[in-house]
Parts: C-alpha cells; structure tokens; sequence
C-alpha cells in the first residue's frame, strides 16, 4: 500500500513539470512579433499548470451601458498588471469592439501607460449584448510579452428600450357558442427584446377593449400566460362576434407595450329546440291509397338557417306501429313531409292519432350557472289527427305540391296561379274550393275555378314566414254524400330560387306573319333539376290582349303549341307562359315574339313596302294626301249632286269591337245640268260636310307638324316599341286621323275607290 502511494506522488509531480513546460512554450509561441493572435479562453484553461498561480492582472469594473449619448470618448475602467512594478510597460487591447467585428473601433487603451480603457460611441445591446476583448502587456522596449494575455467579458448594461412584440398585429379566430368558459379560446403571446429573465423583459397581458358588451357579458386573460378565457356562456342570438384588443406591457421603467387585435367569430350552436308551427294537424285521406307528402309539417328553430343547429330531424314517435307512414325532410324548406307508404283500411282504423318528433343534428344544449350543460330534452312533439275515410277517392290537385317564387307582378288584384283539383277517373262531379290554411291573408279563392288571386302585398317581415317561405293549402271539395276533400299545397318563396325553375329555351322568336301557323316554344330544365320535364304549360291569360289573340295548342312534354286567334299586324309581343315542371316548380315567362315580314317564306326581312315609306318624308306623304284630299272634296261633290233618293247605310268602326249604324235619307237623285239644286237639308249637309273638310284639313296639318318634329328628331329607321302582354302600342301617327262617324256621308268610305286603299296600306306599314 505505501509502494502505491509512492508511485502517485512521483506521477503527480511529473504531471505538474511537464505542463508548466507547456504553458511557457505556449505562451511564447503566442505572443512572439508583434502580431497578436488570437487564444480562445478553452485553450487557456486547458495550458494552465495543475498548480496555483498567483493573480497578476486587476482590472476595475468596465461600466457600458447601451445608448448612452455621451460625450465620446468615455472612460469605461482601468487595466493594472502587478508586473509594471519598476517595468516601462504597454498595455495593448484587441479582439471583437477593437480590431475585429462586431462594432471595429468601439473600444480602446488611449492611455497605454496606465491602461485606460475608453468606449468610443452609442452601443446597442439587442445588437451586440458581449464583448470578448483581450488585454497584453509588454515590455516597451523589447515588446517582449511580460505577461499571459486576459480575456475579459464586457456586458453591456441594459435599458428598457425596446416594448413587447406580438407576432401579430392582427388574429381572427373562430370558437361554438357550446365553448365553455373553462378551456381558453385563444393564446397570444409577445415577445421582448430586452435582457432575459429582467423586468425590461417581463411581459403581462391585458384587455384594453372590447366590442360589443351585450349584458355585461366580457372575455377576459391570464396576465402571464395570455391565454384568453370566457366569463361565462356565449350567446350568438345576442352577439356573433366580438372584437378584442390586447395590451402586452413589460415591467421596465418607463414602462413599454403594445396592443393587438384579436376578432373572434361565434359559430352558431343548438341551443335552440325546433317547435312546430301547430299543436296539431287535422287530416282526412281515403282508404286502400297511397299518398305520398300528404301533409307537411312546419318548424321554427331561431338557430342560424342551414347549419346542423337548425336542420331538423323528424320521426314518427307514436301510431306507426304497422309502418304505413314515413317522414323526411325537406332540405330545401326544413319541413317534415308526411307520406303514406301502405294503403290504410278503413274498417280496422277509421281514426288514426299520430306523434311526431323533431329534433335537430346537433345535440342540443344548455347554459346553466355560466356552464355550458348537455340537456336530455332533445325534441318537441305535435299530433296528426287521421280519419280514414271510406274508398270513395277525393278530388286530387295537380301537383300536390306547387312551389313559386314571388315575382314582381303579384299586385292585389292580379291572378296569382291556377289549380285546379280533379276528379279520379275524370268523373265529372262539381268542386268547390276554399283556403285551408293562408294565415296572412295573401290570397283569395274563387270557390267555383280555383283560380287564386293576390289579395294583398306580400310582406317578407310576416312572423308567418320562415326562412323566405310562406305556406298555403288549398282545399278541394266534391259534391257528394259524404263529400270528398283533398288538399294541394303551395310553397310561396319570396327569395330567389331561379336555380330550381324551368326556363324557355329560346326567350326570343322571330316568326313570319303567316295566319294560322302555329309558333313552338320550348321549355328547358332548370340548373340543378337536368330532367325536370316534361313540363306543362299554361297561358297567363290576366289580359285582355292575351285572351284576345292567343292560345296554346298540343303540349309536346317539352315545348307546346302557340297559336294566333286572329291576324295581327307585324311588329313585337310579348306573350306570359306559365311552365310547371313535374317537381311542382311553376314559374312566369314572356316569350318575345316579332312578327315579321317574310320575302321568301321562311326568313324574316323588312318588309320592301314598308322601306319605301320609310324613305319617304314628311313632305312627300304631305302631297300623297292633299292630292287625296282633293279627290275626296271632288267625289263627295259629285256624290251630292248624282246621288240616288235611295235610303243608305254606313257602317264606319271607330274602334275593334264596336259598330255603329248610320241612316241617311237622301232625295231622289238629279241633273247635274240644272245646276244642283239644293234642298235645305242638302244645303245643310253641304255645310256640314264644310266643316267636315276643315277638320280634315286642321288635322291633317297638326300630323304633318308632328311626323316632321319626329323626322328632326330621330332616325326614320327606328322601329315602332310596343306594349306588353300581346297587344301592338297605340300611339298618334301621320296615318292616324281620328273623325267621328256621326260627321262623314252615308257612302263616304263606298267611294273612296283603290286610291285610298293604296294609302291605307302604306299608312299601315308605316304604322309597323
């Protein structure tokens, strides 16, 4: 044991001179010219000998602090090396400040004798928070190194200069209104360039602002962690969205912060049960059938429309335990459609009680206390009260189902829809109809047609609407014992769903005037409905001029017949069609229609005789009808001096559908060579037809002022416009000459010869 200890001393011992030896070597080598080099602090450490040494260098504190302004240079600490006992000796700096990035030139010895240290101008501690400098003495005259070199740290002091940092400037987030005030919402943090684990650098959080404060209701956040948090249940009805303003301060002097903007979004939860519309529905349907959506069950559910919170969920709770029945929902509209999928007997059930539920997607649930709490009450229930009637079939609406949008020409007054109800088998039976279910009011119902009208404006803010959808049930009765009722319902949307209607294929038709042809127009299926058809079409016969001159022939299930009940003149029309598709999606259309002329039968062109008149002016048309004017003076003179004793008739119509009969009892005719000889009523008529003339000629005189204004005033090749719903526009023209028929002569239209009606059908093209 001792042997042992002897060998470790002696192996100490030899550690101890060899490694002093490396030390002076090293130290030579490093310092040797006057080049320093540099020698990292782990070098160091790793020559110095194994023994103690004593301490040579003492160096006083070197105080920099960041920003200082000065003056420059400024003294900052002194060197002291024990060495400079009875030496001349340099003190010599170098390293990173001094000689070397970061910040050349920072630093310097201005008194090399007594080893001053200065610091040279403004320093950022974010920037450069260290510097490693080291410090040489030698001897200064053989610049021989007296001495190791130091490494010296100098940190620079910190000031509370820079405020806290959010990632951010702005956060949008979105939470459920279910969120409990528990878990946090959201987290925010900021960070602070100042010197770590110091008050310049410790950040709190605050909530500087909040929009809105619906009841008092406020978020607030941890100081520390800035996790943001709920004071207690949302609510969205009251308040979808808030916006937060968020203050990080840090705990420096003066104290700094900064704000950032946190928008949060509530997502709409069920906290919102659907109600039905009714405690309960009375239904009466016949037995050994099938119905399909015989009745729809309406809901409303204050949640926010098509989310899972307000979509509902229907069934048959109770008195369906022999399935005849089935209920979906309507996506469209949230109702419950009602259906009977086996035929109903009625000697077993003549009477039928039905419970139906309704809930929603989403789980429902409760805020209780600021907790939000799943409730056990999920649905609300209502009744279907069923009497079974015998199989005697009840009048059926076409379809059962009728869904229109609302169009800007449902005025009061103005027919709504036809809808009509049938008989099965067509068995004539007479039917009567009533409103079964219009809770505003909106329309009315003649009981002998069907035919619904518009009886007051349709208000879109009615608390019976739900979700832009107004509901109306129609009923239909047939005489008999015991009567027979069915029932149609109308969907009335007052928002757009032109998406879901049929449309006309071409809204615009160009037709040559041909009498009797008909005209084909074509339905095409709506946008998200491709086989809709085939479709049924109807004519919207609210006007007169539609009644009067149109009508639709054979239905093709994709297009219909168009046919005119008269001749009419060229020019453009707009018919109203009414198409259905086989979904019950009604619409109103105007199809555009320009009767036209047609030089080779088949295309339609501008009519050559109408372009002649065209390119006539006022004063040429002037001399076309003075000249005729003349021939009428001279036809009517002849007239009274050569005219029979015989009694005549005028039938002379001033307007379409009225005719006026006119009798003149005139004196036995005589010679034009005993110089006329008038009678005194003659002599009356004679005056009469004076003032006659000077009508005319007034007339005639106020239209050519008007047809050369218009000449002035527009191209002479603008077409005529017309009115609306079939009818041609009347308008005042130069061939529009308006004269009582009580003023003209019994046979003042007989004798007006080819020449007027040449005129006649250049006015006529004229016209067009």
């Amino acid at each position: 044991m001792e042997l042992l200890l002897i060998l470790l001393l002696l192996q100490v011992t030899a550690a101890n001179s060899f490694s002093a030896e490396i030390e002076n070597s090293s130290l030579r080598q490093a310092t040797r010219g006057k080049s320093i080099q540099w020698v990292g602090s782990h070098e160091l450490d790793s020559l110095r000998p194994l023994q103690r040494t004593k301490r040579t260098w003492v160096i006083t504190t070197i105080d920099v602090q960041e920003e200082d302004k000065g003056p420059f240079p400024k003294y900052a600490g002194q060197l002291f090396n024990k060495k400079s006992f009875n030496t001349s000796l340099k003190y010599l700096i170098s390293g990173p400040g001094v000689d070397e990035p970061p910040e050349i030139g920072l630093f310097s010895i201005e008194d090399d004798v007594n080893g001053h240290v200065y610091v040279h101008r403004t320093i950022d501690r974010e920037k450069t928070p260290t510097f490693l400098i080291r410090f040489d003495i030698e001897d200064r005259k053989t610049g021989e190194p007296l001495d190791r070199p130091l490494f010296f740290k100098i940190k620079v002091k910190d000031i509370n200069d820079n405020a806290p940092e959010f990632s951010k400037e702005e956060y949008s987030i979105t939470i459920a209104e279910n969120h409990s005030k528990g878990e946090p919402v959201f987290q925010v943090t900021a960070s602070d360039k100042d010197e770590a684990g110091t008050a310049n650098s410790q950040v709190s959080y605050s909530i500087s602002m909040q929009m809105p404060t619906p009841d008092g209701f406020t978020f607030s956040i941890d100081p520390t962690t800035g996790s943001i948090l709920l004071s207690r249940c949302l609510d969205y009805q009251t308040a979808n969205s808030f916006k937060l303003l968020i203050k990080a301060s840090d705990q420096g002097s003066p104290q700094l912060s900064s704000t950032a903007t946190v928008n949060v979004a509530v997502e709409d939860a069920n906290n919102h049960l659907p109600v039905f519309t009714s405690d309960s529905y009375q239904l009466q349907v016949s037995a050994g059938q099938e119905n399909p959506a015989v009745l729809r069950l309406q809901v409303q559910d204050k949640d926010s429309p098509n989310t899972p919170a307000w979509r509902a969920k229907y069934r048959v709770a109770k008195g369906n335990e022999k399935e005849e029945f089935s209920i979906e929902t309507d996506p469209a509209t949230n109702e419950g459609i009602l259906s009977i999928i086996k035929p109903l007997s009625y000697e077993s059930d003549s009477e039928m009680r039905l419970v139906i539920s309704v809930a929603n997607e989403e789980p429902f649930f409760l805020c209780k206390d600021g907790v939000v709490m799943t409730s056990d009450l999920e649905s609300t229930n209502t009744t279907v009260n069923i009497k079974v009637t015998q199989s005697q079939r009840a009048p059926k609406f076409h379809p059962p189902v009728l869904i229109v949008q609302k169009e800007d020409s449902m005025k009061p007054g103005r027919v709504f829809r036809k809808y009509p109800a049938t008989y099965p088998d067509d068995v004539p039976t007479k039917i009567k109809y009533k409103l079964a279910h219009d809770p505003d009011g909106w329309l009315s119902v003649d009981e002998n047609s069907g035919v619904l009208t518009v009886a007051k404006e349709f208000d879109e803010e009615s608390p019976f609407v739900n979700n832009s959808l107004y509901t109306i049930i129609v009923q239909a009765t047939a005489q008999g014992f015991p009567p027979q009722t069915g029932t149609g319902t109308i969907l009335l949307y007052l928002s757009d769903i032109n998406d879901h209607m049929p449309s006309l294929l071409a809204p615009s038709l160009d037709v040559c005037d041909k009498a009797g042809t008909p005209l084909t127009v074509q339905a095409k299926p709506a946008l998200v409905h491709a086989h809709s058809g085939p479709f049924t079409f109807e004519l919207d016969e609210d006007s007169e001029g539609v009644k009067r001159n149109w009508t639709l022939g054979r239905n093709f299930g994709q297009s219909v017949e168009l046919l005119m009940l008269r001749s009419l003149p060229q020019g453009s029309y707009l018919v109203p069609i009414i198409i259905q598709d086989r979904q019950g999606f009604s619409t109103r259309q105007k199809q555009h229609i320009r009767l036209c002329f047609c030089p080779d039968g088949h295309t339609c062109k501008d009519s050559p005789a109408a372009r002649a008149v065209v390119g006539l002016g006022g004063g040429a048309i002037a001399i076309i009808l003075m000249a005729f004017l003349l021939l009428l003076v001279s036809s009517i003179l002849l007239c009274r001096c050569f005219g029979s004793g015989s009694t005549s008739k005028a039938v002379v119509p001033p307007q379409e559908g009225e005719q006026t009969l006119i009798n003149y009892n005139e004196e036995s005719r005589s010679s034009f060579s005993e110089n006329c000889p008038f009678t005194g009523y003659e002599i009356f008529q004679a005056r009469n037809l004076d003032h006659l003339l000077q009508r005319v000629e007034r007339t005639l005189g106020q239209k050519l002022y008007y047809q050369s204004t218009l000449e002035d005033s527009r191209d002479s090749d603008e077409p005529c416009r017309y009115s609306e719903e079939g009818e041609l526009e009347r308008s005042d023209s130069l061939c529009s000459v308006s004269i009582g028929s009580e003023d003209l002569p019994v046979d003042f239209l007989n004798n007006l010869g080819p020449r007027f009606s040449a005129l006649e059908e250049i006015c006529q093209k004229t016209s067009q």
